[in-house]
């Protein structure tokens, strides 16, 4: 408990201070940060934005701005991350990674060509996935304009939400934190448990290929 609050407090002190020497554009390019580093949690971030406009500090529509620009500038740079990788580097890369097949890459990249417009919009508003999801829609080569607006839109959704959680909760704005936490367990449960299933289907499916031959 005391190293979440000491956490808690660095992750605020240090976005108090971009705040308050760059305004809400400081609480944009934390938020752009936080993109491209998943660790650094927008529930902090985005709450504590909202509590400073309520003290006057800059305006509530200005936060709500720059805030959903942060999250679009972070969202491109991994989107460019993507395209850069590009599907042969990918491929390359998951032949070295063990019980991972490049056929699950094709599956992947089919499952992505059929919900990648759902997956941008409200992958926007899941906990460590909405950093992630920009960069297999840079190997895909999602239209930019059409990636650029499903961010924009499920980011202003993410954000807002927060940010005036924040502003209404004022002096209290740290316990929406408290909420996001539960649902991003929930969230982490479901990808490990996910995960779980596929490694030990792939095991009983090596053990029962070596069985057969």
């Amino acid at each position: 408990m005391q190293n979440d609050a000491e956490n808690l407090n660095a992750i605020a002190q240090w976005a108090v201070s971009l705040m308050e020497s760059l305004g809400a554009p400081g609480a944009g390019l934390a938020i752009a940060a936080e993109n491209l580093f998943p660790p650094l949690p927008s529930e902090i971030i985005l709450p504590l934005a909202g509590f400073t406009a309520s003290r006057g500090t800059f305006g509530i529509a200005e936060v709500l701005l720059w805030t959903t620009l942060g999250s679009v500038v972070g969202a491109l740079i991994l989107y460019g991350l993507g395209a850069w990788l590009g599907r042969e580097r990918l491929r390359r890369i998951v032949e070295r990674v063990p019980l991972v097949k490049v056929s699950d890459v094709d599956r992947a990249e089919e499952w992505f060509s059929r919900h990648g417009a759902k997956a941008v919009f409200f992958g926007r508003m899941i906990p460590l996935f909405r950093s992630l999801i920009s960069i297999p829609a840079g190997i895909e080569r999602m239209p930019l304009g059409r990636f650029t607006l499903l961010t924009t839109a499920g980011s202003a959704i993410w954000n807002s939400i927060f940010v005036l959680a924040g502003y209404l909760l004022g002096e209290n704005w740290a316990a929406v934190e408290q909420y996001a936490d539960v649902f991003q367990l929930l969230v982490i449960a479901a990808v490990v448990g996910g995960v779980t299933v596929f490694v030990v289907l792939r095991l009983r499916q090596r053990a029962g290929g070596k069985m057969a031959s």
